[in-house]
Parts: structure tokens; C-alpha cells; sequence
């Protein structure tokens, strides 16, 4: 079974950075896209940003340009980091890999790791 564990939250004041990582396990394929998401209390999930074994990345309109997102394609790792943080990106952030090769011929779709805190502080 595919699990994807993140890593690397906190609680940091406005202006600050974290970087998040998130490790993929449960497969000897390489995962074509991976990325991160996020949700607030009382808000939907939103999209932050997602990347390509190629490393062609797609961006959330509220975080482009104060996060990176970047991956190992060889550990089937992707990082996010953040830096500029705002009180507003305070939520719990997801990794998520829409496409997951399990074998040559069998796929897991849409999987989601357990999830990690940002607190931004003002």
C-alpha cells in the first residue's frame, strides 16, 4: 500500500519560513506528480502547488511567489518551502499524489498523506 508522510510543521511568527517535506512509500515507480494542498477550519481544501518527475510545477494563485515547490525524483520525495508566511497560510497542508504505480500495469489514484500544521502567527 502507498503511503505519503509529511513532515516539517510548525508554528512560526509572520515573515518566517518552513519547509515541508513529504516521502513516498509503498512503490519502486517513479510518481509522475506529486504536490501539496491545504485546508483551513472552515474553508475547502485549496491547491498550493504540484510538480513533475520533469519539474514542471503549477502554483495556487495566493502563494506564488513566496513558495518553491521542488522533489527528489530518485526517493520519490517533494518539498514545499515557504517563506514570507502570512497568518492567512495557517492551515493543515497536505501531500497528495494523484497517480501512484504500484506495478506495471496497476495504479493507486488519489492519495493523500495524514496531513501537517502550519501556524502562522501575527
Amino acid at each position: 500500500q502507498v503511503q505519503l508522510v509529511e513532515s516539517g510543521g510548525g508554528l512560526v511568527q509572520a515573515g518566517g519560513s518552513l519547509r515541508l517535506s513529504c516521502k513516498a512509500s509503498g512503490t519502486a515507480f517513479s510518481i509522475n506528480t506529486m504536490g501539496w494542498y491545504r485546508q483551513a477550519p472552515g474553508k475547502q481544501r485549496e491547491l498550493v502547488a504540484t510538480i513533475t518527475t520533469s519539474g514542471s510545477t503549477n502554483y495556487g494563485d495566493s502563494v506564488k511567489g513566496r513558495f518553491t515547490i521542488s522533489r527528489d525524483n530518485a526517493k520519490n520525495t517533494v518539498y514545499l518551502q515557504m517563506d514570507s508566511l502570512k497568518p492567512e497560510d495557517t492551515a493543515v497542508y497536505y501531500c497528495n499524489a494523484p497517480s501512484v504505480p504500484t506495478n506495471w500495469r496497476t495504479y493507486e489514484l488519489d492519495v493523500w498523506g495524514q496531513g501537517t500544521q502550519v501556524t502562522v502567527s501575527s
